[in-house]
């Protein structure tokens, strides 16, 4: 069995963190296990093991204050939804964007009206 390459994109359990983080700008562990969804409440210990991924990914830094670490974005919104694009572009459609939106187009159910919209933003560039 080989081991599982770690991710250097947010995964599914890391994102909701950030995301309260970038809502909140810094925050403690435990106003971050606050913040999550109650329908998506998890325990401070593992917010706690996220955070400190997440720290050593780059996406957070912490600092001292009193007992308590406070933590804060390092990467914003956009550059980690571009970085999982790259991602998703490298690992599944050979780093060809044309080839992502072919498969966004005839798999996803686009009305006429997005695809109009769609036409005159890529007139625009």
């Amino acid at each position: 069995m080989v081991a599982r390459k770690k991710s250097q994109t947010l995964t599914e359990a890391e994102l909701p963190i950030m995301e309260v983080l970038w809502d909140k700008g810094v925050a403690t562990v435990s106003e971050v296990a606050e913040g999550l969804a109650k329908d998506r409440a998890v325990a401070y210990n593992t917010v706690l093991t996220l955070m400190r991924i997440l720290e050593r990914k780059g996406y957070v830094q912490h600092t001292k204050d009193g007992r308590a670490f406070v933590y804060q974005p390092v990467v914003g919104r956009g550059e980690a939804s571009r970085t999982a694009v790259r991602q998703l572009l490298n690992r599944f459609f050979n780093d060809s964007p044309e080839l992502l939106v072919l498969n966004l187009l005839r798999e996803e159910n686009i009305d006429q009206q997005e695809i109009e919209r769609l036409r005159g933003l890529i007139g625009n560039e």
